[in-house]
């Protein structure tokens, strides 16, 4: 049944009830909407830990990983790893919103601003990023899924051969108005390939050979699964309504320990089986073995953590300004108050975010090892790197038929489930607390329990709907990950400035609204000439780089490839490219794409044929080209951080501008808000509401913790707790620094 083996649907069969059962555990335990959205704040270390593991790892994460260090080597890596410098800011502000102690993000605004409207226009923005986010993890994981689940091309059906076809033609057409070689295979070649790939090597010609050998070099147009996109992405939406909806916070923590497992069980399980594939192949046995056959058949440039001139758009400098919006902006996300609200106390939150990233950041160094290895088994296999871990899993484990494909795809559905679920009930209560609320006030306890689960099942709903409107849906999360930059002066400068005011505040919401999300958008749709605008088509020039390298097997067997395909063309371009043999000097000469400067996904042919932009309009670069910056004739990543500083930078400067030319908020709100974030978060509940209510009579009585006691700033002295916390976090940093080169220099 679509493709699977009995063993494997046993297992995710499984794997499904047991997530389900926990959800009607928990539904038995929920008194109140506390207990639904937050879990009654009663979650230790463990269940933090692994509740923000699952959130910070969606189904995307491993596949991705595996995939940028196919194509790059070992700096693929920094895909994922772009907000390892981040950490440790974690330690410092993820706990703040449990010492509000406020049930969602939307009521810091309300009690900091005392702006009823700032808070419903939080949760509105925040619930449809939310959402947003449940949509990307959909479409990953239905994408991954559909790798491993591939239809052999002698069963294609007509619908399947019109479906090919069709994406084969549109390739042509983008690559055609673009000067560039696409590099796919037709549906005539693809079912070549297939024939003569199928075909045992002693019965084929040496004419054969060397046509497999160059149909080989192409990639696929498309990759047609048993199962469709609609089907996959249903199927899981209906899991989530019967455990996250129904059982609230308490079942999807409990699941997300339950999933922590399975994922960190799918970025080891493929290793061992590659490692000896490895050696099975080129001869030996151990770990150590594997990685030398690793390092032989890789050039060095594999293997280098920072400057790989393949992967030039990750530079120091792009990576550190990724990193601080990272720091910037993680404490606006609505997820945050769910997960600091649900802890126990600030400890526990504390402890548990850090931890949990750290562990999902060792993960990543197992997932790039995964990608290394599948260079030496699948290079010129493989084409289409996007396919690489589906190949990978089938090749590796479906031999076995004892259920290990059933148990990857159960896998790859929880580091979805993880994040779906967190982000859901994120929305729901956002939604439900905010903006229902308000609207229809003393009710029950449990009519608003059942609200939550109706706005959240709405949620999931909608969110599956849209990942089927879209066929790639990234662009979106990086847009509205991004977002929440608008919203970060209001958090940051009202916790630590008493000067803040609810005017800079709405300042720079509104202005960053309009310059990040309205012209963005609305700009192209009302004057769609933009799309077409000449002087907004343009692109980087990259410069190519060139090096003097040692030949490996990897070079000589891609210079072979390179070679086979200058003697088929008709009329080849320049000089025939020179034989490599093993451990010889070389010039290799790295060429990059031009990327877009003004378009958020590139510029691409229409139908027609006419080149447009493609995606969001970047008003950031925009106005800094027209400041004088010449961006053409800059690198990508220069651009790209330049754009990013543009963006995190100007909405603290309006509202620190704006705030300092109007009236400061009334005295009163202002203690009130302070003198909680003073007073340190006690586990019983009681108890620490009586020293709440000693703080709010007196909100002075902490004075002595503020570093700055005189000034309106909202600084507080560091505990002994503090200094540990964020020392160990940066020796954290140092140990997958050092994680990373020690695997890659095993074994050389």
């Amino acid at each position: 049944m679509f493709g699977l083996e009995i063993a494997d649907i046993v297992v995710i069969v499984v794997y499904f009830s047991l997530i389900i059962a926990v959800g009607f555990w928990a539904s038995r335990r929920i008194k109140n909407k506390e207990d639904y959205f937050l879990a009654g704040r009663s979650f230790g270390k463990l269940i933090q830990t692994f509740a923000a593991f699952g959130q910070a790892t969606s189904a995307d994460t491993a596949v991705g990983v595996t995939t940028t260090t196919f194509n790059n080597g070992i700096a693929g890596i920094w895909s994922s790893l772009l907000y390892l410098f981040a950490t440790p800011l974690y330690w410092v502000v993820t706990h703040w919103p449990r010492r509000m102690r406020v049930f969602t993000l939307g009521d810091y605004f309300i009690e900091r601003y005392d702006s009823v409207k700032m808070g419903l226009t939080y949760s509105l923005i925040g619930a449809v990023g939310m959402m947003a986010f449940i949509a990307v993890g959909f479409n990953a994981m239905a994408k991954t899924i559909e790798a491993i689940m591939p239809k052999d091309i002698a069963i294609y059906n007509a619908a399947d051969i019109a479906e090919y076809s069709k994406t084969y033609q549109a390739e042509l057409i983008t690559a055609g108005k673009l000067n560039e070689n696409p590099n796919v295979l037709s549906y005539e070649e693809l079912a070549e390939r297939n024939k003569l790939d199928k075909t045992p090597a002693e019965n084929l010609s040496q004419s054969e050979k060397s046509r497999l050998s160059f149909l080989n070099t192409l990639r696929p147009a498309k990759t047609i699964s048993h199962i469709s996109k609609d089907v996959l992405v249903w199927v899981v939406c209906v899991v989530v309504l019967l455990y996250a909806v129904v059982g609230g916070v308490l079942a999807a923590f409990i699941v997300d320990l339950i999933q922590g497992v399975f994922i960190i069980l799918l970025s080891v399980m493929l290793l061992p089986f590659a490692w000896a594939k490895i050696n099975a192949t080129y001869g030996g046995s151990g770990v150590l073995n594997a990685f030398s056959v690793i390092h032989q058949k890789l050039p060095d440039a594999f293997f280098q953590i920072f400057g790989a001139p393949q992967t030039p758009d990750f530079t120091w400098y792009y990576i550190i300004t990724l990193s601080f919006m990272a720091a910037i902006t993680v404490v606006v996300q609505p997820t945050g108050a769910v997960l600091a609200g649900s802890a126990k106390d600030e400890i526990s939150n504390r402890s548990g975010v850090v931890i949990g990233n750290f562990i999902k950041r060792f993960c990543t160094v197992l997932w790039a090892l995964l990608g290394l290895a599948a260079i030496v088994l699948y290079s010129g296999k493989v084409v289409h790197s996007d396919l690489i871990w589906g190949h990978a899993a089938l090749d590796l484990l479906g031999s076995l038929h004892i259920g290990l494909i059933g148990l990857m795809i159960a896998c790859l559905l929880a580091a979805l489930l993880s994040t779906v679920d967190c982000h859901m009930l994120t929305s729901s209560s956002l939604l439900m607390h905010n903006f229902y609320t308000p609207l229809a006030p003393n009710r029950s306890p449990k009519h608003y329990i059942w609200a939550g689960r109706i706005l959240g099942a709405m949620i999931v709903v909608t969110s599956a709907w849209v990942t089927l409107q879209f066929d790639t849906i990234l662009q979106i999360l990086k847009f509205i990950w991004e977002i929440n930059v608008m919203l970060a002066p209001a958090y940051w400068l009202g916790i630590k400035w008493r000067r803040a005011n609810r005017y800079g505040a709405w300042a720079s919401i509104s202005i960053g609204a309009l310059l990040f999300l309205v012209v963005p958008v609305l700009g192209p749709a009302v004057w769609p000439q933009m799309r077409y605008s000449e002087n907004l088509l343009r692109t980087t020039r990259p410069a190519p780089i060139v090096k003097i390298e040692h030949a490996s097997e990897y070079d000589v067997q891609k210079r072979g490839q390179q070679i086979e395909q200058w003697e088929r063309l008709s009329s080849p371009p320049g000089r025939r490219p020179v034989e490599l043999t093993l451990g010889s000097e070389f010039e290799q000469t790295y060429t990059f794409p031009k990327r877009s400067i003004f378009w958020s996904q590139g510029v691409k042919a229409d139908a027609d044929g006419k080149l447009s932009g493609k995606g969001m309009f970047s008003t950031e670069l925009w106005i800094i080209e027209k400041l004088g910056v010449d961006l053409q004739n800059k690198p990508y990543a220069l651009n790209e951080t330049l754009r990013i500083l543009f963006r995190t930078l100007l909405p603290f400067a309006i509202m620190i501008i704006v705030s300092l030319m109007t009236k400061p908020d009334p005295e009163n709100v202002l203690n009130r808000f302070y003198a909680k974030m003073r007073t340190k978060v006690i586990p019983n509940h009681d108890i620490d509401a009586r020293k709440v209510a000693i703080s709010l009579q007196n909100p002075n009585r902490y004075n002595h913790l503020l570093v700055f006691p005189k000034s309106k700033f909202e600084i507080y002295k560091w505990t002994r707790q503090d200094y540990i916390g964020f020392i160990l976090s940066v020796m954290g940093v140092g140990m997958v620094l050092f994680f990373v080169w020690l695997m890659v220099s095993f074994g050389a």
